[in-house]
Order: C-alpha cells, then sequence, then structure tokens
C-alpha cells in the first residue's frame, strides 16, 4: 500500500457530482483528491442522458437547487472545451387533452412564481417548435431554459479542470476514524488517503459508502432504460416529453413506469427515455421495458416509428424516500458530507451540488440556496422497508 497522502478533503466518486464537488473546492482553495473504484462517470453518470432540467420540478428545495445548477451549468459551459456538447436546446413538455393541459397549466404558474421561464403553447401552435410532433395533442408548455450536456465528458473536462488528484480504479475499503469517531481520510486497495473531510458523492452506491462511515443514508437503485436510434437529421429539436412524467419523477412506486422522453443530439442519434423501476441492482434487459420506451416515442413523434434504434442502455438512479438529494455535513460523523441521491437530476443538479458542498468545506457562499432540506440525517426517525435494496 502507498504512502498516505494528505489533501484537504477526499472525495468518493467522479461522477459528474464528484467532478463538480472537486471543481468548486479546488476553485475555493482547497487541496482535493477524488477516488473511484472505476473510471470517471462509470456509474449513474454515464448512463444519462445529460440532462440539465427546470421543467420538471414543482416549486420547493430542488427548483431552487436546480435554478442554481442551471445558471453555474451556463458559467461552466463557457469554461469547458465544446466537446461537452452543452445546448440550451428548451423544453416542451405536451399535454394529450385538455384535462392534462389544465394539470400543466396549473403546475407551471407554480414554476413562474418561483422564477421560471415558461409559456403556454396552444394545440395548433405545437408543429411551429416540433414539425414532427403527433397530431390532436391539447397543447404544451415551452421551458426556454433546459439544457442538455454529454454527461460523461461533462465530468471528464469538470473533474480535470478542477485540478483535483484523481485515483482511478481504487475500490474504497474503509473510512479512516480519529479515536473519538471523527473522519480522518479514506484507504483504498492501494492507498491511505488522509484528509480532515470525506465526501460520499458515490451516487446510486451511496449508502453504501456511508456504511463504511458507520451511518446510514437510505439511498436506493432505481432501474432507467434509454434506446439510442441511428443518426438523423434535427427531427427533434427540444427535450420533448409528455405530462405524465413528471407525475413519474415525483412518484415512489417500485413497479415498472415509463412516459415518453424524446431528445435529439448534436451527433445526429435521438435518445429515447424514460423508464423507472426499483428492482435493485438487477442487470437483466428488459424487454417490456424497450417495448413501451419504443412504442411510446412513436406515438409521439410517429417520423420514428420506422427508425432503426442501435442499442439501448441502462442505469441505477440514486433514490432516496423524499426524492431530495442528501447534500452537506453528517454531523452523526464528524467530517463526512454527502453529496448523493440527486436519482435522475444528477447532471442537471451537479453543479450546484459543488457549490454547497464547497461552501459546507469553506463557510463560503452557498449561491443563496438554503441547504436546511438536503440535510443526510433527516431519515433518523423515517420508517424505510426498503433498505435490503442498498446492497450492490
Amino acid at each position: 500500500m502507498s504512502k498516505s497522502q494528505s489533501p484537504d478533503a477526499v472525495i468518493i466518486g467522479a461522477g459528474v457530482v464528484g467532478a463538480a464537488c472537486a471543481y468548486y473546492a479546488c476553485r475555493a482553495g482547497l487541496a482535493v483528491a477524488v477516488v473511484d473504484r472505476g473510471p470517471v462517470a462509470g456509474g449513474t453518470t454515464g448512463a444519462g442522458e445529460g440532462n440539465l432540467l427546470v421543467s420538471d420540478k414543482e416549486p420547493g428545495p430542488e427548483l431552487d437547487l436546480a435554478l442554481l445548477s442551471l445558471r453555474l451549468w451556463r458559467d461552466l459551459a463557457e469554461l469547458l472545451p465544446p466537446d461537452i456538447e452543452y445546448e440550451a436546446k428548451g423544453g416542451l413538455v405536451v399535454a394529450p387533452d385538455p384535462t392534462a393541459l389544465k394539470a400543466l397549466r396549473a403546475f407551471a404558474e407554480g414554476q413562474r412564481a418561483a422564477g421560471v421561464e415558461t409559456a403556454e403553447v396552444p394545440g395548433d401552435g405545437l408543429r411551429a417548435l416540433e414539425p414532427h410532433l403527433a397530431d390532436g395533442l391539447a397543447g404544451g408548455f415551452h421551458y426556454p431554459g433546459d439544457s442538455q450536456v454529454q454527461p460523461a465528458r461533462a465530468a471528464a473536462r469538470l473533474l480535470a479542470a478542477s485540478g483535483a488528484a484523481v485515483h482511478l480504479g481504487e475500490e474504497v475499503t474503509g473510512i479512516l476514524r480519529t479515536p473519538s469517531g471523527a473522519v480522518r481520510g479514506v484507504r483504498t486497495t492501494r492507498r491511505d488517503l488522509t484528509a480532515p473531510a470525506v465526501v460520499n458523492a458515490a451516487g446510486t452506491w451511496g449508502g453504501a459508502v456511508a456504511a463504511l462511515a458507520g451511518t446510514d443514508l437510505p439511498v436506493r437503485p432505481r432501474r432507467g432504460f434509454v434506446l439510442v436510434t441511428e443518426p438523423l437529421p434535427r427531427v427533434v429539436r427540444h427535450k420533448v416529453y409528455a405530462a405524465d412524467y413528471i407525475a413519474d419523477v415525483a412518484s415512489g412506486s417500485a413497479a415498472l413506469q415509463s412516459s415518453p422522453v424524446v431528445e435529439g443530439t448534436p451527433a445526429g442519434p435521438v435518445l429515447i427515455g424514460a423508464t423507472r423501476e426499483r428492482v435493485g441492482f438487477d442487470r437483466s434487459p428488459s424487454t417490456e421495458a424497450l417495448r413501451r420506451l419504443a412504442a411510446r416515442a412513436a406515438v409521439l413523434f410517429p417520423v420514428l416509428a420506422d427508425v432503426r434504434v442501435l442499442r439501448a442502455y441502462h442505469g441505477f438512479r440514486p433514490y432516496l424516500p423524499d426524492h431530495l438529494p442528501a447534500i452537506g455535513p453528517d454531523p452523526r460523523v464528524p467530517g463526512l458530507l454527502h453529496a448523493c441521491g440527486h436519482e435522475g437530476a444528477g447532471i442537471g443538479l451537479a453543479s450546484a451540488t459543488g457549490l454547497l458542498i464547497a461552501a459546507a468545506l469553506t463557510g463560503g457562499p452557498a449561491g443563496g440556496v438554503d441547504p436546511a432540506p438536503f440535510r443526510p440525517e433527516r431519515f433518523d426517525d423515517a420508517p424505510d422497508p426498503g433498505r435490503r435494496e442498498n446492497t450492490p
């Protein structure tokens, strides 16, 4: 085992959240080490679509975090290389009937009051935004702020820009503690990294890392599939999804849920999601999930009915019972901080999460977001019947 090294903080996880934590901590003047058992973006980040969304979030703490994150991502897009494929494409949420449109209207009114830019689009105006949409839709709402990045490249470029020391292919096997119980670093399969602070940015495996530190965080995996089509001309201009996607995001159901989410990419392929189900860490392909994705995307965009799907992939979203991430110091283990549990919004929320973690480490500004709703210990008194799903 290598000789111990002593940064100011060790971040566990080289996904986009860990990369953002490293970037903002280093920018605040800290020496940081990042460790991951795999490559950069080898977990949930690499299986994501790269969404930076406000359109699917109701007013409250997560929307506040998302609005801050969008502003930070715009700044990062000016600093990072263009191959992160930042695209401020905007989002379009569509309603199949007047009842769904009425519900979307009420949802959008609450968002506007919280600072979200959105505009109603009548049914006969949808084609001006998306010429290939299906006929007969009642209307929708356009969200100009919704954006996208290529998630794996964004994580890699953000981590490189941080200047942090990066240790890949090293699994964390223990959290080092002082006699009083405070964190003093991590032990990996290759070395000890001593530091007065450890940040758990392990995504879906955040619960396992918390357990290494002798505490509990009820992060559970929520599996999702994505289809990737052959390269096409730009037939889908925005991120387009059906109104029932918002309800699926907020649901706590373990059953398979699917709603059409369709978007083009600068490289040409169309990405088709989204499914959600809690099946532990089962990596088996699901024919039913893939069938639903293809069928519902073709209903929304009939032009896709005869398009070839080149591949499908899936990942595990890090789900917490109240749908809010855990961000900040864990008072149960001095020196331990958490930055995980973002479910499907981790890429979009990464930049603000990194800023909050840097603020917690240094006492600096947190961008005007109240960190209290994201307290890691908030689940201590809540029953969690699904905790057995934490085991990879």
